[in-house]
């Protein structure tokens, strides 16, 4: 029935105005959306934010590279603008340059929502004549926040008050709370499914595999901002593991418990953290105190007991044969 409304649509569209039927193409998704990009003038992160009722949007809204820019396309989404737009910056342009080259040999301009931020923080939005009622955009500093096919004409306007409210937040957590704003005043005039979030550096290393920062993305859920923030509190999660793993690395085994302690706090039944937690003691001498974080997570689990057994010959657990055997709870 979905399918079928869409073709409906479409073919009304056809009838009605022969611009937007010449120019659409079936790899291009009806991403009708709001989005928002933005950048943290403190550490130069970038980042794009997005939200839809179509299916996995962050395949084709959110695009971004560390040292360069970001970008999100959206209403009937052309996808080359990500790509296209991103190699434009690197080559030097502004975002402003870079969303005129961009429009000026597409047929399509008029359907396309699109919203560029550069690197140094230059910010360039296009909203079409022909993009479905309501939508709009309104630009600010360090940010852009555009919308869509919208239940109502509050939306961006929201999302703006949003970003510029919660300055003290983390770039990540600040654009969740745009997306939420959103979702307050209607959103999406279909509803909801899907959701999507990339942060990424002001710089680059030159690592262009180590250069998200965060790339979540939800493509089919029932409350995709929900399930989008629980997976940003899962990565944090682990951010405080990998900290407690390189302080263990440095002999900082205070720091590390910090960390571990952190991250536990923020995943308290997740039992891989409390393991290696668990272990890091181990291999700290702190065996009793190992055994009491390892008793309940081998009682829930059985099997990391059993792995517990293959990590001597790897070198990642360094106990004794004797207190093993305690570990393990063997004799």
């Amino acid at each position: 029935m979905k399918k079928l409304l869409i073709l409906l649509g479409l073919g009304a569209l056809a009838i009605t105005q022969p611009a937007v039927a010449q120019v659409y193409k079936p790899q291009e998704p009806l991403a009708h959306t709001y989005s928002i990009v933005a950048r943290d003038p403190k550490t130069g992160e970038m980042a794009v934010a997005v939200q839809s009722h179509w299916f996995s949007v962050g395949t084709s809204v959110s695009w971004g590279e560390a040292g360069v820019g970001v970008v999100a396309t959206q209403s009937f989404t052309n996808k080359s603008f990500g790509l296209r737009g991103l190699a434009l910056m690197k080559q030097g342009k502004t975002a402003e340059e870079t969303l005129k080259l961009l429009l000026a040999n597409d047929p399509g301009r008029e359907v396309r929502q699109v919203a560029i931020l550069d690197a140094k923080g230059g910010v360039a939005t296009h909203t079409g004549k022909k993009c479905i009622t309501y939508a709009g955009h309104i630009t600010g500093k360090d940010f852009s926040v555009q919308a869509n096919m919208m239940l109502n004409e509050t939306v961006w306007p929201a999302m703006a008050k949003a970003f510029e409210q919660n300055s003290h937040l983390p770039l990540a957590e600040r654009m969740l709370a745009v997306l939420d704003a959103a979702e307050a005043q209607g959103g999406d005039i279909r509803g909801r499914q899907s959701a999507a979030l990339l942060v990424v550096p002001g710089k680059s290393k030159k690592e262009p595999w180590n250069e998200r920062l965060v790339d979540l993305r939800v493509d089919d859920h029932e409350l995709p901002l929900r399930e989008l923030r629980r997976l940003l509190t899962v990565q944090r999660a682990y951010e405080h593991m990998n900290n407690g793993d390189l302080a263990v690395e440095k002999n900082d085994m205070a720091l590390a418990m910090k960390e571990y302690g952190a991250a536990e706090k923020l995943q308290p039944n997740n039992l891989e953290m409390q393991y290696w937690h668990g272990i890091t003691l181990a291999n700290t001498g702190k065996v009793d105190e190992a055994i009491k974080i390892l008793e309940p997570v081998f009682k829930a689990e059985p099997n990391w007991r059993t792995l517990t057994e293959r990590l001597p010959p790897v070198g990642l657990l360094t106990v004794s044969a004797e207190d093993l055997k305690k570990i393990l709870g063997t004799k």
